[in-house]
């Protein structure tokens, strides 16, 4: 495993590359809000066996630094991100295995860089919202949680095995929900249609099927993985 941190304009993102590259299509590991590049690792070993595998943190999340100034964090720069760390791992054509808000940001990403995508895996995830009620349901959710990081710090964490094993800056995660979390329209469900690469769509009783069922998790993933051409 292979440490590195990107430059975005004075915010340093983190990513990890494991394995080697193959001829097979690399991956991009994105993970949920308040998760880190942790989540994975019950996964890491069986995906990057016969290729190359990215994973990072999302700004205000894990190693990657957390900026205080709220208007650092946004849809578009975590997509910027994306391509940062992709570009500096020498990565190009992937596979987005996204979990959560990770597979949200997967699916805007396939929608503005579909020549860099090969494929899909969307983990316990969803596309935002057409109804603009449900939307404003979701946004102030988001704000709920934000405001619970400022007041209770890292007690607002909750429980989920995909946050447990994640270290934080509370108040990075408190403008992440407002800057990342938050959905402004519908242009990421709008955008399904235009989907034309093979995906493969994950849902489990708990919300990190990853980690809920790490073997029948991995199975799934290289079995989609072993169908794709190289």
């Amino acid at each position: 495993m292979t440490d590195g941190t990107i430059d975005r304009d004075g915010v340093a993102i983190h990513y990890e590359v494991h394995g080697a590259a193959t001829a097979r299509p690399p991956l991009l590991l994105s993970h949920g809000y308040a998760a880190s590049t942790s989540m994975w690792g019950p996964n890491l070993a069986a995906l990057s066996a016969d290729r190359q595998v990215v994973a990072w943190d999302l700004r205000g999340h894990g190693r990657s630094d957390a900026p205080a100034d709220p208007a650092a964090y946004s849809e578009d720069a975590a997509l910027g991100d994306m391509v940062a760390v992709l570009d500096g791992a020498g990565v190009d054509g992937v596979v987005l295995v996204g979990m959560s808000l990770g597979g949200y940001l997967s699916l805007s990403f396939l929608a503005r860089y579909p020549e860099r995508v090969a494929g899909l895996v969307l983990v316990d995830t969803g596309p935002g919202f057409k109804n603009d009620e449900a939307r404003e349901r979701w946004n102030r959710d988001a704000e709920a949680r934000a405001i619970a990081f400022e007041t209770d710090g890292l007690d607002a964490l909750g429980s989920g095995p995909e946050v447990a094993v994640s270290v934080h800056d509370p108040l990075g995660l408190a403008l992440a929900a407002r800057g990342i979390l938050t959905q402004h329209d519908d242009h990421v469900i709008a955008s399904l249609p235009s989907v034309r690469v093979p995906t493969l769509v994950i849902s489990g009783a708990g919300h990190a099927a990853n980690l809920d069922q790490p073997e029948a998790f991995n199975a799934a993933v290289r079995q989609f993985l072993d169908r794709l051409p190289a």
